[in-house]
């Protein structure tokens, strides 16, 4: 999801609440304590120069359970980052705290904005030797109706 996607879902939201990939919401009490822009300069195994950037939001939570962050006083905090951010739609990610830092992507699902796992991935399969994935055929689908001595055979 896009920063203006986020902001667009926000505007008409009573509530900011985030379902993680188990479908168990992060606590209501949670806080953001950054927004941040990501960037990663890399060089893949094919020896690819890449650049990628992304908004970053880190969810935390307290002991302070009656805490609840109001669908505007997060607009607030977008407005305040994009001292950092500048103007750039981005593609956002969310660090949460699991066994150790989870990073994820997001959606909504027109309720809740839904954290989504994010997998890694070879971005030069050509380059070193990953074969490319085989068409899987079912074979009993492809029966037809072709008999011994018909034309069709």
């Amino acid at each position: 999801m896009k920063l203006s996607e986020f902001k667009r879902h926000l505007g008409t939201s009573k509530t900011v609440n985030f379902l993680q990939p188990n479908d168990v919401l992060v606590p209501a009490h949670f806080h953001v304590t950054e927004v941040g822009l990501v960037t990663r300069n890399f060089i893949d195994c094919g020896g690819t120069v890449r650049n990628e950037k992304a908004a970053n939001f880190q969810l935390w939570e307290a002991n302070d359970f009656d805490h609840r962050l109001a669908p505007e006083k997060l607009l607030n905090i977008l407005s305040l980052s994009e001292k950092v951010l500048g103007n750039q739609d981005l593609e956002i990610e969310v660090e949460y705290q699991a066994e150790t830092i989870g990073i994820y992507g997001l959606e909504f699902n027109g309720k809740e904005f839904v954290l989504t796992s994010k997998q890694t991935n070879c971005l030069a399969k050509d380059k070193c030797g990953i074969p490319p994935e085989k068409l899987k055929v079912n074979l009993s689908a492809a029966v037809t109706t072709c008999k011994p001595g018909g034309s069709c055979c």
